[in-house]
């Protein structure tokens, strides 16, 4: 089972890369200021529960290398420390580069919740870089002196969706003040993105570090 400092640490680090601007994110904030608030609670919510599927490859793909070789696995921790290197010098070089898209004016038609709650769904599912973070990030914080890596990994994924539903609740209700507010402050967008570049930097490299 985890453990609270396990839980604290996750929830921690997964808060503060979800609510920094990224794919995820801008989209609910566009849909939620060009549609309105609940159809941005709405694709928000899609794209949390999204996490879900990934959540599920994770523990497969992950149980599966643990299974198959411990050096398969060992690949995997270096492949998924560089992956995550690699998103935090992105994000590092192109800091502030996002603008939120979308009016709270527009008259654009609104679709049924249940669709635009799918759209989210489908958008964030099919996504396959989602896919390799979850394999990258999850581990990070897996004891295994723990017991069972996939159930650990099982309940991060709860956690991860569960956060997630929550931050991209309140930003699509507070869709519009939120995206015009991040567009007056340009130097807000520059500072998220290089907290968050230098957070995946730092998993990365502990990552491949620990043994």
């Amino acid at each position: 089972m985890l453990t609270t400092t396990q839980i604290l640490a996750f929830l921690l680090t997964a808060v503060m890369l979800t609510a920094t601007p990224g794919p995820d994110n801008l989209m609910v904030l566009s849909v939620g200021m060009s549609k309105g608030r609940r159809s941005g609670i709405a694709f928000g919510l899609g794209c949390a529960l999204g996490c879900l599927s990934h959540a599920v490859l994770a523990v497969i793909g992950v149980g599966a290398l643990l299974v198959a070789s411990p050096m398969a696995f060992t690949a995997l921790k270096w492949a998924g420390g560089a992956y995550l290197i690699w998103l935090g010098i992105q994000a590092l070089r192109h800091a502030g580069a996002v603008r939120i898209e979308g009016s709270s004016n527009s008259q654009a038609p609104v679709d049924s919740l249940r669709r635009t709650f799918s759209k989210g769904l489908v958008a964030n599912a099919i996504n396959p870089k989602v896919v390799l973070f979850f394999l990258s990030f999850l581990p990070q914080f897996v004891d295994a002196s723990r017991g069972s890596m996939e159930l650990q990994l099982g309940l991060l994924g709860l956690l991860f969706t569960a956060q997630a539903a929550v931050l991209f609740g309140v930003l699509g209700y507070f869709s519009g003040s939120v995206g015009g507010w991040i567009n007056r402050k340009p130097q807000l967008g520059k500072w998220l993105d290089r907290l968050a570049g230098t957070v995946f930097i730092a998993l990365g490299v502990r990552m491949i570090a620990v043994r």
